[in-house]
């Protein structure tokens, strides 16, 4: 295989303000068993992403949780209205304790049945507030059999059967029914609120309601939480332990906000993304996954006053309500302190969720968090396609985007089941295993690509067919199935074709080898094929081979990337791997399958002119750097020519004695800058910021002398003098000829002494 690169090369909050967000799903099991056929059709509609879900919250209003707990709990009733992605969901909030007198009772109504509409989920945020804790003369025990049976009600009464029913039970998981008389005398009132509890959880479980409790407080009875799960309904959205049932804990403030999410996300089959948590003004990043048909982009605000932009992956500030593109969007929560971003097709990649708040509301960190539903498309080939009894064949189910694009990220679609099995005429059907563990028949690790052998039983005769099934927690896929039929001893027409894998940019060109035999005395055309693969992404050349009687020949396949406007603008996000099938058929034998064969190919961005010429620009880069250099070097070599340091200046009297000798330091601008004190009774000379005189070396050698009152600088060879006054002049020693290195020990001076600047 090879690629065409005639175009370069690839391019190169707190517990009262954190809560909970998401979406019950209907079970997702694909199974992939369409009816055979060369091409496969279009497969049956799978149940929608975003299917409505019935559900109610109980909120524990005894006396036994703190005011900060039922403050929590307020909020995680409403975080789960606003996380809600499908708008004919409904809610039913109440409040529970128990009722310890005659003219008590044990349920308090908050959020009658609602519709989670736009509407509707800003109305729960209100009705939700009507919560409280009870007082004493209002029954503070925790009456939990009334509690599940007024769920129970809610969620069956009036309600689709096949739509999901979900309880979430908000507590501190210490039931107390010990002043309620409902329950007997009071010595048997524990025992009593027991049975009765046991019975509620039966009928919940018969009429298909999940239980999922969250419990508050510094110390919930998790043993009862537990039990409680496990005695609702069992069989959540698909049969996986994540989608079972569970109780949860939540520890403290900061772990409120991401229990409840992750709880919800497992309770409902959602996909659950967790992103930073910062203090506004900040950019928060998250990832929308490209499986991601539906999902919320739900942000923590921790205070109304924060305002919350949203930036896609393309560079567009999106609307909070409409539609962009093919993008259809729905704010709730804006005026609250929790807000969330519904978003139908959304567009995958890196978000950014910019928050600002202004002066005195800029304390609390404001933390972002996705959740989402999505959809897999899948592709199912059989390797030969039409195998002969006794011979292995290869099944190969490669996972794609609802684009038609490969997945690059295995924890997309973590926690997948996937299975097939081999039907046909002659045998009982036969289970095959798949996987992407880069073992046996699968190429490459955790690529999105399972696969698996089978060999065709020997009492295999006519048709054959291969098929999948994909059970995922939050996500749904097309249904696709590869048939065949069982070859006879010797094919008129054998084939080959080499790995279908390449890279390049819009409108390059992949290729590969086709080899075929043609054993008979006939001519065969062959049609070639694409399936699997978003129209204007690829196209393949030659549509028809003709391979001549009893030739051999080896044809070159090529595989057109399409131009850069057919991945709108997702190139500029990183590569895009596109995946498919390539198929060859014989059309002189009944259009019989040959070769049905998986493709990748990577399309990267087409190359800048800086992509292009980088290296022109690095080696220009080189230059000037080099030329910095030398010119560096030249001024610290011209520096150091003229650098006064190790000048040894003699003072000499007009009789021609020396009256001191005295070493110049460094100076400043190098000119050293002396006086000469005492001049009429003990000269010497001192060095001076300001003094009369200065000087610095000559790169001619010697030195130059200059005067603060002006005039022209004086030269200082090496034997020579400068009158400095009307009896005091200035000599150079031989020390001055050959200075001091730095660093080196100083001569010792017969006068004056050593100045550094």
């Amino acid at each position: 295989m090879r690629t065409d690169r005639r175009r370069g090369p690839a391019g190169t909050g707190r517990a009262g303000r954190a809560a909970l967000s998401a979406l019950a799903a209907a079970a997702v099991f694909i199974s992939l068993t369409a009816p055979a056929a060369p091409d496969p059709e279009p497969a049956a509609a799978a149940a929608p992403a975003f299917a409505s879900v019935n559900y109610a919250v109980a909120v524990d209003q005894s006396a036994s949780l703190a005011p900060e707990d039922i403050k929590a709990e307020k909020a995680a009733a409403a975080r789960i209205a606003l996380g809600d992605v499908s708008a004919a969901s409904y809610i039913t909030v109440f409040g529970f304790a128990a009722a310890e007198s005659a003219d008590q009772r044990a349920v308090d109504p908050a959020c009658p049945r609602t519709r989670l509409d736009a509407a509707g989920r800003e109305s729960i945020g209100g009705c939700v507030e009507k919560l409280r804790g009870r007082k004493k003369s209002e029954g503070t025990g925790t009456d939990f059999p009334s509690a599940i049976r007024q769920g129970v009600h809610e969620l069956s009464s009036g309600t689709d059967p096949s739509v999901p029913r979900v309880l979430f039970l908000l507590t501190d998981g210490e039931m107390d029914v010990t002043g309620s008389p409902q329950y007997g005398d009071p010595a048997h009132r524990a025992a009593e609120g027991k049975r009765q509890l046991e019975l509620e959880l039966k009928n919940a479980a018969a009429e298909n309601v999940q239980i999922w409790p969250l419990g508050f407080g510094p110390a919930p009875d998790k043993e009862q939480l537990d039990r409680i799960a496990a005695g609702g309904y069992q069989k959540g959205c698909v049969d996986l332990p994540s989608a079972r049932p569970s109780a949860r804990k939540v520890s403290g403030a900061k772990d409120v906000g991401p229990v409840l999410e992750r709880i919800f996300a497992a309770a409902h089959c959602l996909r659950y993304q967790p992103g930073p948590s910062k203090r506004p003004p900040a950019t928060l990043p998250v990832t929308i996954s490209p499986l991601a048909t539906v999902g919320s982009i739900v942000v923590d605000k921790g205070t109304p006053e924060v305002t919350v932009t949203y930036t896609d992956p393309l560079g567009n500030k999106v609307p909070t309500t409409g539609t962009f593109r093919d993008s259809t969007f729905e704010l709730a929560g804006g005026g609250n302190t929790v807000e969330a971003l519904k978003i139908i097709d959304p567009v995958p990649g890196r978000w950014k969720v910019d928050v600002k708040a202004p002066e005195g509301h800029r304390s609390l960190p404001v933390g972002v968090s996705v959740l989402w539903q999505g959809e897999l498309r899948g592709s199912i080939t059989m390797d030969p396609p039409s195998p002969q009894a006794g011979q292995k064949a290869t099944v190969t189910m490669r996972l794609q985007t609802r684009e038609g694009y490969e997945i690059k990220d295995p924890a997309d679609y973590s926690g997948l089941k996937v299975s097939s099995e081999l039907t046909g005429d002659g045998f009982a059907p036969l289970p095959l295993r798949l996987a992407d563990d880069g073992k046996g028949p699968d190429p490459r690790k955790s690529d999105g690509s399972f696969s698996g052998t089978v060999t065709i039983p020997e009492s295999a005769d006519g048709a054959l067919k291969v098929s999948g099934t994909l059970t995922a927690s939050g996500l749904s896929a097309d249904t696709r199935s590869e048939g065949g039929q069982v070859a006879p001893g010797t094919l008129p027409v054998t084939t080959a074709l080499s790995p279908v894998r390449g890279e390049g940019h819009p409108g390059d060109t992949v290729t590969a080898r086709l080899s075929v035999t043609n054993s008979t005395d006939a001519p065969h055309t062959l049609r070639l094929s694409l399936a699997d693969v978003r129209a204007g992404l690829l196209g393949v050349s030659p549509a028809e081979i003709v391979v001549k009687p009893g030739a051999s020949s080896t044809h070159e396949i090529r595989l057109r990337i399409g131009e850069a406007k057919s991945f709108d603008g997702r190139l500029d996000d990183g590569p895009l791997g596109i995946g498919g099938t390539v198929t060859v058929q014989d059309a002189t034998d009944g259009d019989r399958t040959l070769v049905r064969t998986p493709l990748s190919v990577q399309v990267t961005a087409e190359p800048s002119l800086l992509d292009r010429y980088w290296w022109v620009l690095v080696g220009a880069v080189a230059l000037i750097v080099v030329g910095v250099l030398l010119a560096l070097a030249w001024l610290r070599q011209r520096r150091g020519r003229r650098d006064p340091y190790g000048l040894m200046l003699h003072l000499i009297s007009e009789d021609g004695d020396v009256l001191g000798v005295h070493k110049a330091g460094h100076g400043q601008k190098q000119w050293y800058a002396f006086d000469i004190a005492e001049a009429h009774s003990n000269p010497r000379i001192e060095r001076r910021a300001h003094g009369q005189y200065a000087v610095q070396r000559s790169p001619e050698g010697g030195a130059v002398l200059r005067r603060r009152s002006g005039g022209r600088p004086a030269r200082l060879t090496a034997n020579g003098r400068v009158e400095l006054t009307d009896r005091l002049s200035l000599a150079l020693g031989e020390d001055s000829v050959r200075p001091t290195a730095p660093g080196r020990p100083d001569p010792v001076s017969t006068g004056g002494h050593d100045d550094y600047l």
